[in-house]
């Protein structure tokens, strides 16, 4: 399948919630499938060192996403947008603390509005992603037929706050702070076990280390060639901002009035995003609202298994494409 183009729409004169002033905001996505119009829609947002490029050449979830994939390009227009700031098209911000996930979460509804899309099949969102489809159904709860949450929730608890912390401490303090950011948030991203069924204590004998280290390490090299130092910082911020419940709203108000059916996916060996907090939303939500699912992916991945247990995956989303 061959690379969609990078497009822009240019958010004129937007203000954040904290009061921040924007002339204009560039957002940048990427379109997959049919043409806006002539199918339903699906919005799929990025998790925190993702991007737009759902599918296709160096499609960050080929797996799901694509010609005859469980959600097929050829029945669906695929949508997917950047999150302001995760430096695509180098585009940083000098102060993450302007904006929180509820302010990306509107630039994203402004997004739709500017292609005239007006009602999404399915809103789907993966870790940060998730939170920030979470944000934007609490401001527009008639937006789509099917809220997708996958390996996230609707708050960042005090656990994603403190691992929010140290990424931002590692950030400002380390002398290679995106190498060592990364090595932390793999940590979190997957499990002891995951860890021992793959490496075994097995060793690199060419760099003498263990092979989970010279693991770490590569995937600490990788982001530090991609990614951009501010563009983490900005990313790791609103991951922490992450709350639908502003300005005295409660998460109950908020459910009520979502119209969409709401299908949570939750990994049972999450270290990061804990399925508990999902488990308490489920609870919360079946006792106001009918149509709400738990799903729970079993797997010793932790966080990334939604990105490595594809047929897991595709057995769950089955059920809503």
């Amino acid at each position: 399948m061959p690379m969609a183009e990078i497009k822009t729409i240019s958010i004129l004169d937007f203000k954040t919630h904290s009061g921040a002033v924007f002339d204009s905001i560039k957002l940048y996505y990427q379109q997959f499938g049919k043409q806006i119009g002539t199918a339903p829609v699906v919005l799929v947002n990025h998790s925190l060192t993702g991007d737009s490029k759902l599918t296709g050449e160096g499609g960050w979830w080929n797996e799901m996403i694509g010609p005859d994939k469980i959600i097929d390009t050829n029945r669906y227009t695929v949508l997917g947008f950047n999150i302001p700031g995760n430096g695509v098209m180098d585009q940083t911000f000098s102060n993450p603390e302007d904006f929180h996930a509820g302010d990306i979460a509107f630039l994203f509804l402004k997004g739709l509005h500017a292609l005239d899309v007006k009602f999404l099949h399915a809103l789907i969102g993966g870790s940060i992603g998730g939170g920030i489809a979470w944000e934007m159904i609490a401001i527009a709860p008639k937006l789509c037929k099917f809220l997708v949450p996958v390996a996230a929730d609707w708050k960042a608890n005090d656990w994603i706050i403190a691992n929010t912390f140290l990424q931002n401490r590692i950030l400002k303090n380390s002398k290679k702070p995106l190498e060592d950011a990364r090595i932390h948030a793999m940590l979190t991203y997957r499990t002891p076990q995951s860890f021992d069924s793959r490496f075994g204590r097995t060793k690199n004998q060419e760099l003498e280390v263990y092979n989970i280290e010279s693991w770490l390490m590569y995937h600490g090299d990788k982001l530090a060639k991609r990614f951009k130092l501010k563009a983490y910082q900005m990313m790791n911020h609103l991951l922490a901002s992450v709350n639908i419940e502003r300005e005295g709203k409660s998460v109950e108000d908020i459910i009520k009035k979502i119209n969409a059916e709401i299908h949570l996916i939750a990994i049972d060996s999450d270290l990061f995003f804990t399925p508990g907090e999902d488990r308490k939303t489920f609870e919360i939500g079946k006792k106001i609202k009918k149509n709400i699912f738990y799903h729970e992916l079993t797997s010793i991945h932790g966080h990334d298994a939604f990105l490595i247990e594809n047929e897991k995956m595709a057995q769950i989303l089955a059920k809503i494409f």
